[in-house]
């Protein structure tokens, strides 16, 4: 008797156990490496290996507010019963999101963290041969994304002769050739810190009104003085937020895009049910309510940024400019100075998962974590090529 399996199923059968295979697209996408460890999530497994205690390794890699959440957070933690499912549609929190950006519930839908909303973005939007443009060096999520629905990612690179500055013009020429249906822009931009005027984006917004532009603006609580692209009010453009970044909330995932609302729309009709915990949504709520922690702590973290630069450069290291609190070195070398630093306690990002593998990205801490930064920046000194 022959194959049971229709011909035009048999070629997504894998060997003898007839295993169904996953879309090409899957198969193809390496996955996207993110944090400390090169370029993984902290890898506690190798933390073991080093003989170095997980408790004892100070986090430089990650862009977070080192301050923590505000006091209430907790408390209102403690509140939430988690025998029942969360609100499917995070409505008070949309609703206080909406109160503080002077919009409406309707333009603003919440994910589990930016993640999330990146996936939902390019489920919702790209189709198999369409063209995406990524403005990089940037985070890596965006092309990940874009190539599992089948898309053909394109990325501009800012060079580090031009301090890794958007070349506006060159963008404009880039996407006049390419026509993308989506754009991705970091802003400010990660690794880098450097940070684009809204006004600068507003003609390529008018000029390609077929597309998407994605503005990432998960750092712009840290950049003082600069816009958001809220202020263009143009129909083509999606603004991503990350909670977990200016209100310290990463380990419960949380995020919001706001932009016109057939947008925000189409987002809410690919998301899951109840894709926002319900701890989640209190956090998010308890942490909108006292802005004063939050100033404060930015406020004192912007002093110990600079701090720390002045200290790196005293000792011989050249940190590059940044709107942000955090910035890249080039040490050479960068997993070498990863190694080097690791074995000290002190975790910093190696870059080569954005194309930069002579750079480390260092963002700053507490001025007394910065100090043992600093101390141990000396100890491997300031030649690591």
């Amino acid at each position: 008797m022959g194959s049971l399996v229709p011909p035009a199923r048999q070629g997504i059968l894998s060997g003898d156990d007839r295993v169904p295979l996953p879309r090409r697209e899957v198969l193809e996408t390496t996955p996207e490496l993110h944090g400390a460890c090169h370029a993984m999530a902290l890898d506690y497994a190798e933390l073991e290996r080093m003989d170095l205690d997980q408790d004892c390794v100070l986090d430089f890699s990650v862009n977070s507010n080192p301050y923590g959440p505000p006091p209430g957070v907790r408390e209102a933690l403690d509140c939430v019963p988690l025998d029942r499912y969360p609100d499917r549609e995070s409505l008070a929190l949309r609703r206080a999101l909406a109160d503080g950006l002077g919009r409406s519930p309707g333009e603003i839908v919440v994910g589990n963290g930016t993640a999330e909303l990146l996936g939902l973005i390019a489920l919702a939007f790209l189709r198999a041969g369409d063209r995406v443009l990524v403005v990089g060096p940037s985070f890596g999520e965006y092309a990940r994304v874009s190539r599992l629905m089948g898309a053909q990612v394109e990325v501009w690179m800012a060079q580090r002769e031009q301090g890794f500055a958007v070349d506006v013009a060159a963008v404009q020429r880039r996407l006049r050739e390419l026509e993308p249906r989506l754009v991705f822009l970091c802003n400010p931009n990660n690794p880098t810190g450097t940070a684009l005027e809204p006004a600068a984006m507003a003609d390529w917004a008018a000029a390609h009104p077929e597309t998407l532009f994605i503005v990432d603006e998960a750092y712009l609580a840290f950049a003082r003085g600069l816009l958001s692209a809220l202020s263009l009010q143009a129909p083509n453009v999606l603004v991503l937020r990350s909670m977990t970044k200016d209100y310290a909330l990463a380990g419960l995932r949380l995020g919001y895009a706001v932009g016109p609302p057939r947008v925000v729309d189409a987002l809410a009709r690919v998301r899951s049910p109840w894709n926002v915990n319900a701890l989640a949504q209190a956090a998010g709520l308890a942490a909108l309510r006292d802005q004063g922690h939050l100033r404060e702590t930015l406020d004192a973290l912007q002093a110990a940024g600079a701090q720390l630069v002045t200290g790196l450069r005293q000792r011989g290291w050249d940190p590059l400019p940044s709107t942000v609190h955090f910035f890249l070195i080039d040490v050479g070398d960068g997993g070498r100075l990863w190694a080097r630093l690791l074995r000290e306690g002190v975790l910093v990002r190696d870059c080569a998962s954005f194309g930069l593998p002579s750079y480390v990205r260092i963002a700053a801490r507490r001025p007394e974590e910065n100090a043992r930064l600093l101390a141990a920046m000396a100890e491997v000194g300031s030649s690591c090529g």
